[in-house]
């Protein structure tokens, strides 16, 4: 390591960072990353990219009241380039981009603060940017903002984002038209003649390599010769949106490396970020730290040294987190922040008398709102971890502000929301003691299908097409990352839809994973119906049996519940139309958390044989993937029992008060 103090050298058109160890030139005063120097590389950054195009924040926006997830993008560019720290210890940079009302309509109306942070004896360098956007202004729509680096081609060619999901990747002149086939999705390419053989018949698209933002703390590029990796670590999620199992884009062919900050994947329009009139509103996303790492000799091309090393000096950040030597007064330091800590339990008198731990649970804080509210929020921050076995949970360092407490546990159906407020002020450590989650529950189970974890991974996910795969998939458990598992419906069940016995299937082979569109033999689409076969032995004509469904993703889908009578119209139930997730398509396995209790009376059901029929109708789309549904779990519950308890509150929870 280099003990050279912190340089600035201000140029024309460009400012250099350097230390000794990197050297780091961007753009003045636009506040694009022009050139990385590092190891003997002259530039890790693609020389043959305009300036512009090369490392830069960046952002899609439009106007009040559009639709959907798509608008404007923009290259972030400063006006203003200042010296905000100059010291033998660190140098910290603004480039900022002002609005005003002559600009309505022409440039998305916020103040733009982005900063980069070198520091003495550090092999990378941070950036964040305080988005800001006054109360008079126009309102807009924010799909989108993330950092995107765009490394050389020729050096950066093995990829890594986590232990078991890394390799080498095909070159961009892959994906060119003399080279592949456009796929069902303009981002899904069948390479047919790449430049190195080893990848015909690789199907390549960077939705194969989306992550959970809970997992998704390093990731980046490896160049072997030199041996030098170029990574991005984001240390904590609370600028991120949607929660910890937000799914967001990583790093794909380009080589492109990316700092997800906000967007709507794997979520759909729920997750733009849209301002009201009359409302202000202002973030920090960031600092992120862009690490390059390098080893001395790398004779048999061994990738693992360097993700290694990427792994620890990520731990290394994350326990540095908050940062102390970030300059704006809008990213507060530990001892401006709060904690909260406490144990949460379950009480499902049909699953045992005693209050059970909530291990594993998801604990977080998050802007107040309903229960579940956290996996659509976008405006906030957000502070999560997870239980120990016995049910307690810490979570430290929070912004000072007001703030719900929400939970979910594996293996329990639904969300929990404290009641009570809770305000976070500097230093404050707020023990919430014991808190109880009663799940939604009526009466005792009479059969259930899958485990609640929101995630359809558990069911039958088919092998892929042999003629469309991805090799780092085959054998993996996250095979539903392949392309085109959809179409493998329909030639399962080419005439019938699927036919789940009760006490017979097996959910893990006999529930296919997705419930999508059948292709007809005129290359029409035609919706769906699944059926639950079950028996009952007594029916008590007077009562009600509850059905739970919990879906773990949905994409312009309708989900229909009859019982015994497939052509009954109107349906039991019908959610209606829901989701624009678009998580089939983009080889996930989850999106947005959807419940459903339905009542259905006993007078529906017979002693004997009983059949529920689940149909998704929409077929209107030419892909058989556009229109569908992901279950997570499936229950049918008795009409309550004489010994199940009822009313049970959370544990020391006064209503409609708050916990400072």
């Amino acid at each position: 390591m280099s003990s050279q103090r912190v340089q600035l050298d201000i140029q024309d058109h460009h400012v250099v960072m350097d230390n000794g160890i990197l050297q780091v030139t961007l753009s003045k005063p636009d506040g694009i990353v022009t050139r990385i120097q590092y190891n003997g590389i002259d530039n890790l950054l693609e020389v043959l990219n305009e300036e512009v195009n090369r490392g830069y924040w960046d952002l899609v926006w439009s106007e009040a009241g559009s639709v959907g997830t798509t608008g404007t993008f923009d290259v972030i560019k400063g006006t203003k380039f200042e010296v905000i720290v100059e010291s033998d210890e660190q140098v910290e940079v603004s480039f900022t981009r002002k609005w005003n009302p002559s600009q309505e309509g022409k440039l998305v109306p916020l103040n733009i603060d982005k900063r980069f942070i070198m520091l003495r004896n550090s092999s990378g360098f941070y950036s964040y940017a305080i988005f800001d956007h006054l109360k008079e202004w126009p309102p807009f729509n924010l799909p989108q903002t993330r950092i995107a680096f765009k490394l050389r081609k020729e050096k950066f060619q093995y990829m890594a984002i986590a232990d078991n999901r890394q390799r080498y990747m095909p070159l961009p002149d892959d994906r060119s038209q003399e080279r592949s086939k456009v796929l069902d999705v303009p981002e899904a390419v069948l390479l047919v003649n790449p430049i190195e053989p080893e990848f015909k018949g690789e199907v390549d698209d960077k939705y194969e390599y989306s992550s959970e933002n809970q997992n998704l703390r390093v990731h980046g590029w490896i160049c072997m010769d030199p041996p030098v990796g170029f990574w991005q670590i984001t240390p904590s999620d609370e600028f991120r949106s949607g929660g910890p199992l937000k799914q967001n884009l990583t790093s794909h062919v380009g080589p492109t490396c990316l700092a997800m900050f906000l967007s709507a994947h794997y979520s759909g329009e729920d997750l733009v970020l849209k301002l009201k009139p009359d409302e202000p509103w202002k973030k920090v996303f960031g600092p992120v730290f862009i690490y390059l790492n390098s080893v001395t000799s790398n004779a048999n091309d061994d990738p693992s040294p360097l993700w290694e090393d990427a792994k620890h000096q990520m731990m290394t950040e994350v326990q540095k987190w908050p940062y102390d030597f970030p300059a704006s007064n809008e990213f507060p330091k530990s001892d401006q922040r709060g904690n909260v800590r406490g144990r949460i339990q379950v009480r499902d008198r049909y699953v045992s008398e005693d209050r059970i731990p909530g291990k594993g649970a998801y604990v977080g804080l998050a802007p107040p709102g309903d229960a579940g509210s956290f996996q659509r929020d976008c405006k906030g921050y957000q502070f999560w971890t997870r239980a120990d076995e016995h049910g307690y949970y810490s979570i430290k360092n929070i912004r000072e502000g007001q703030y719900n407490l929400y939970a979910w546990v594996p293996g329990f159906i639904g969300d929990y929301r404290y009641d009570a407020a809770i305000n976070i002020t500097a230093g404050c450590d707020n023990d919430v003691h014991e808190l109880v989650y009663e799940p939604p529950r009526d009466g005792p189970t009479l059969w259930e299908i899958g485990i609640p974890d929101r995630s359809a991974a558990k069911f039958y996910v088919p092998d892929p097409n042999p003629n469309y795969i991805n090799k780092l998939y085959v054998n993996h458990p996250d095979r539903f990352r392949q392309y085109g598992l959809w179409e493998r419906y329909a030639e399962l069940y080419p005439h019938h839809d699927l036919i789940y016995t009760i006490g017979t299937s097996d959910y893990a082979k006999d529930w296919f994973f997705a419930q999508v569109t059948r292709k007809k033999d005129d290359d029409t689409y035609e919706g769906t119906t699944w059926q639950i076969k079950f028996q009952l032995d007594n029916v008590n004509q007077s009562g009600t049996f509850k059905l739970r469904i919990s879906l773990a993703t949905a994409n312009i889908a309708e989900l229909q519940i009859r019982i015994n009578d497939p052509k009954a119209d109107p349906p039991l139930f019908t959610t209606g139309v829901i989701g624009k997730d678009n998580t089939i398509l983009r080889h996930g396995i989850h999106g947005l958390y959807w419940l459903y209790s339905i009542g259905i009376p006993a007078t529906s059901l017979v002693e004997g044989n009983n059949t529920l029929f689940l149909t998704q109708p929409i077929s209107n789309s030419p892909l058989p993937a556009f229109h569908g549904l992901m279950y997570d779990y499936i229950r049918l519950e008795g009409p309550p029992s004489s010994t199940s308890t009822r009313g049970v509150k959370p544990a020391n929870i006064a209503p409609n008060t708050s916990l400072d």
